[in-house]
């Protein structure tokens, strides 16, 4: 292959440049993206490092004069005594709080958080009393986190699993490059929230700003209030009853659930044309776009 030059490449097909450059295509259509577990395989569900914690095992840290990474270092070691539920004071917006949990955790923030809290999280319960700054629970594997007022853009972003719920409104590119789990916005999201998403569900119960769903590759997004402009490739589909029984479960377990009930809400799922479009010929892909 190093032999080859970019000559040799421009007379070959698209296939069989792919074929040189150890690339391969595969038609996904009629596939399932879904993975079974075994629920009875409980060690696979947790780490196997993971401290035993006592929910009704309870402290608090006085967060005002400590660093973030300093906040982070003092939960674990409480953690590793076998503290089960955690309330941080006079957190004053300070960035990445809360952090890299991968274990169970009743975590209470008392008060807003800055950039990039409680991301990276396998496990806890979170609940922040006040508001949340950029890319808030970004690459939650799993567990719940509940936001009380409002949240910056990228909400959410390559969430993998659990419930991330916002009671007031957020900002743009809610749940980017979404991967999994359910995200929830009591209020408005901005423009191209569910961008480049790939799995999962995105329940807004106010606005959707421009280009909601852009480029969408699977998943689902519900929208109760207006939808300013779908992006490339989210398309409307017809919500079913499994549809408005998930939507009632869910919005009820988080105290969201709209006077006017369910039958409302508008469904958009991916349209599926970007499934193979390295495949399609040019006018195909100036259609799509």
């Amino acid at each position: 292959m190093a032999s080859m030059t970019d000559a040799d490449l421009a007379t070959m097909t698209q296939e069989e440049r792919a074929r040189a450059l150890g690339m391969t295509t595969e038609q996904l259509t009629g596939k399932s993206l879904y993975i079974e577990f075994d629920p009875d395989a409980e060690e696979r569900f947790t780490y196997p490092w993971a401290p035993e914690v006592d929910f009704n095992k309870r402290t608090e840290i006085d967060t005002d004069d400590m660093t973030s990474t300093e906040v982070n270092s003092r939960i674990r070691a409480l953690m590793a005594e076998g503290f089960g539920t955690i309330v941080l004071k006079n957190p004053r917006g300070k960035h990445s709080l809360g952090v890299g949990i991968l274990s169970r955790l009743n975590l209470i923030v008392e008060g807003s958080t800055g950039y990039f809290g409680v991301g990276l999280i396998d496990g806890p319960n979170v609940r922040i009393n006040g508001r949340v700054g950029w890319s808030c629970a970004e690459n939650m594997m799993s567990g719940t986190v509940m936001v009380e007022k409002n949240a910056g853009s990228t909400f959410g972003a390559a969430i993998r699993g659990g419930d991330l719920v916002c009671r007031g409104s957020v900002g743009s590119r809610t749940g980017i490059d979404m991967k999994g789990g359910t995200i929830i916005v009591g209020g408005d999201t901005g423009a191209l929230s569910g961008f480049m998403m790939q799995r999962g569900r995105m329940v807004v119960c106010g606005n959707a700003g421009k280009n909601l769903g852009d480029s969408m590759y699977d998943g689902t997004i519900y929208v109760g209030g207006k939808v300013e402009s779908l992006g490339v490739d989210a398309v409307d589909a017809e919500p079913d009853d499994h549809d408005r029984a998930w939507l009632r479960r869910k919005l009820t377990q988080y105290g969201l659930m709209p006077e006017q009930g369910v039958d409302h809400f508008r469904k958009i799922v991916a349209g599926k044309q970007l499934w193979n479009y390295d495949n399609l010929e040019p006018n195909e892909k100036k259609l799509i776009l």
